[in-house]
């Protein structure tokens, strides 16, 4: 044991580290400005068919839109998604939310109520589950016409060619239809939710081309790739409230949600209704007679103006928006390296930067597929908000990730008496939610703990970048009402005299038993530098030490090992043989984490262990690039290239740049490929040299500026 004394001076020291870091914390290379429209530029997606699982997507954070290979929605009903698309079924008749119980569980000889299931409650549990949800604004398609009236299908289209303009945001779509040629400009407002579409072809003239627009309801749907129900449709309405003669709104309502959905366009054209009864929802735009024509869409969940911008002002604005986030932040050029995969690795870095802006940089966390489809009803998860928005901030791109870090402040009220419940002090976090802070019943959303430390670890990036009194007072409260609840949660075992985690609890690997899982590997790391960083930000505010949060932080378990290695939690038998599968996150402990406890030969022993007797076809995909971490920090770059560029199908990149990993697309794995990429071009505390998780053995020559090193 350590003694006191020599703790504190080692805190001491490392608040020093600190401080210096955040006063020069971005890391430029030595080598000239990057050329980044070349390198963005050579990454420009190109297809010729629709994958009809993988949309093309145009977007700016708060809302996007994913179409076929036309531009549009016209042969696969891809969504329209916004971060305040928010939807919940009618309440099960004479229940109310507060009604529910929940289960208890013994937690330490106290009876704890979790929200958990509750078998009297099937139905109230099964309406909490699934609501609220996020819902499809609405499907845009083009209506194609042969020659002989009949509608075009996919494959009556030739020479077609779609073009993602990562630079511009823009989506150009190209193909001929019976001989004449169509062209389609797609693109987003970069501010709202809005598309412009420019469409030139004779078969405008011909009145062989109209635009569709389909209004779904909400559905019930966990998962699903095409969201909402067409075939209810006397369970929403669809009004036309006010038309012009290059205008109209839309009124939607689903149940007590209610949005619009103005539409405007320059040249002459007629909106018309569908048939009123099987689709009162469908509504088609007629363009007159020209070769050219151009509309927007914007959806609101207020009334809007229409006729605000032209298409063409949508794409201009597209345009100068994008190319200033690529001028922005970090930026890395791969090509000068001899390794002839650097392509590939610079591919899937370019085209991740593009979808985590189309997708993840909004006013809420974003679920773990983004605004492409739904997964787990469009909820999002508070421990994988890491992996979802931390290379923002090491990209030096910090306000695309602050935007959605109000939740903790937002949250913090609910998560006090959440914790206040179960009988301890400070802020409980949730796991799995939406717009608002209310649980989603599941035995692994109510005992998961490791998203505790989480916005610990956003506040000292925040204030790595800006080392202000403001910082620390924005942060202040949920930093310490976080360390609040990690010192009481840990459990004092007298007779040994330490503390301990669990049980019963959820581990990130999710995969063992919470009655009797203890002291588990990540969550002793992340605990130490929590508590350990939560007191220097007292210190920094001119307050005392927390003396529960020293007596944890001295006496907290250390992490579990057997015969040299280290294991995933305390007294699991067979840890190589029944449990090397799911989430490997002993190795977060000091890669992901900078290696609280850790001692430095005993992991590198366990990572070797873990790359030889890892089942990896049992992983999820931000597995790959944590392991990179690890192998980076432990001075195996070689490995920390391989992790990132592996052949196992739970770490693919499509076409379109969407990762598999988990239900498809999985953000995560994107995410963590940044992450890890940042680290291993600009450092991390302690790290010398350039790129340092890079082989220096003459294959890779890594160019890179302004990252902001990791801790």
């Amino acid at each position: 044991m350590i003694k006191n004394s020599q703790i504190e001076i080692k805190i001491l020291l490392q608040t020093i580290l600190i401080f210096i870091i955040s006063l020069n914390c971005v890391a430029r290379s030595n080598q000239s400005k990057i050329d980044r429209k070349a390198v963005v530029d050579r990454h420009r997606i190109i297809t010729t068919s629709t994958n009809p699982k993988s949309p093309a997507q145009v977007g700016n954070g708060e809302f996007a839109f994913g179409v076929d290979i036309t531009g549009l929605q016209t042969f696969v009903p891809f969504n329209t998604l916004s971060q305040w698309s928010w939807h919940s079924f009618p309440l099960p008749g004479g229940q109310k939310i507060e009604d529910f119980k929940g289960l208890t569980l013994n937690t330490h000889g106290r009876m704890v109520r979790y929200n958990i299931p509750n078998s009297e409650q099937s139905e109230l549990s099964s309406w909490l589950s699934c609501n609220p949800h996020r819902f499809n604004l609405g499907r845009i398609g083009l209506v194609l016409l042969k020659s002989d009236g009949n509608r075009a299908t996919e494959t009556d289209l030739k020479n077609v060619r779609q073009e993602t303009d990562l630079w511009s945001g823009i989506i150009y779509s190209y193909f001929t239809l019976e001989g004449l040629d169509v062209s389609v400009k797609t693109a987003c407002h970069p501010s709202r939710d809005m598309i412009g579409v420019s469409i030139k072809s004779d078969l405008i003239k011909n009145g062989r081309i109209k635009i569709v627009f389909d209004f779904p309801y909400a559905d019930s749907n966990q998962f699903a790739d095409y969201i909402g129900s067409y075939n209810q449709p006397g369970r929403h309405s669809s009004r036309v409230s006010t038309q012009g003669d290059k205008s109209a709104i839309i009124s939607r309502k689903l149940d007590s949600t209610q949005y619009f959905v103005s539409l405007s366009w320059k040249d002459k054209a007629k909106l018309l209704s569908g048939d009123t009864i099987s689709s009162p929802h469908r509504f088609y735009l007629d363009p007159a007679s020209s070769d050219e024509f151009a509309f927007t869409c914007e959806f609101s969940p207020g009334k809007l103006n229409p006729g605000r911008f032209t298409a063409a002002e949508v794409i201009t604005q597209s345009r100068n928006s994008w190319a200033g986030y690529w001028q922005s932040g970090a930026a890395i050029d791969l090509s000068k390296s001899k390794d002839k995969r650097w392509k590939e690795l610079e591919r899937r870095v370019i085209i991740s930067q593009y979808l985590m802006k189309v997708n993840e940089a909004g006013s809420f966390p974003p679920q773990e597929s983004g605004l492409v489809n739904n997964g787990w009803s469009g909820r999002y998860h508070f421990e994988m908000i890491w992996w979802h928005g931390v290379h923002f901030a090491l990209w030096n791109r910090w306000p695309l990730f602050d935007k959605c870090l109000h939740v903790y402040r937002d949250f913090l009220p609910t998560s006090k008496n959440r914790a206040s419940k179960q009988g301890y002090v400070g802020a409980r976090w949730p796991k799995c939610t939406g717009d608002q802070d209310r649980d989603w019943p599941h035995p692994i959303h109510a005992l998961l703990i490791w998203q505790q430390p989480h916005p610990i670890y956003f506040a000292e990036l925040d204030y790595r970048i800006h080392p202000t009194p403001e910082t620390l007072d924005n942060w202040r409260d949920i930093v310490f009402e976080s360390a609040q609840f990690m010192a009481d949660f840990a459990w004092y075992e007298k007779e040994k005299d330490r503390f301990i985690l669990g049980p019963p609890i959820f581990i990130v690997s999710e995969n063992t038993k919470p009655e009797e899982t203890l002291n588990p590997a990540f969550e002793l790391g992340y605990w130490r530098f929590g508590l350990r960083t939560a007191q220097i930000w007292r210190e920094r505010l001119g307050l005392s030490r927390e003396d529960k949060w020293d007596s944890v932080l001295y006496k907290l378990s250390p992490i579990p090992e057997q015969q040299g290695l280290y294991i995933t939690h305390q007294n699991l038998d067979s840890m190589w043989t029944k449990f090397a599968f799911e989430h490997p996150a002993l190795i977060g402990t000091f890669g992901m984490l900078p290696g609280d406890g850790v001692d430095s030969a005993c992991f590198r022993m366990t990572l070797n262990k873990v790359i030889s007797a890892w089942d990896f076809k049992r992983t999820w995909g931000w597995d790959f690039p944590m392991l990179a971490m690890a192998a980076a920090r432990t001075g195996n770059p070689g490995l920390a290239v391989e992790m990132l560029l592996n052949s196992y199908p739970g770490f693919q990149f499509d076409e379109h740049g969407l990762a598999t990993g988990g239900p498809f697309p999985y953000f995560p794995s994107n995410g963590a490929l940044l992450t890890a990429v940042a680290m291993m071009a600009g450092g991390w505390d302690g790290s010398t040299g350039e790129a340092p998780g890079f082989p220096e053995n003459g294959e890779w020559t890594v160019k890179y500026e302004n990252f902001n090193r990791m801790p």
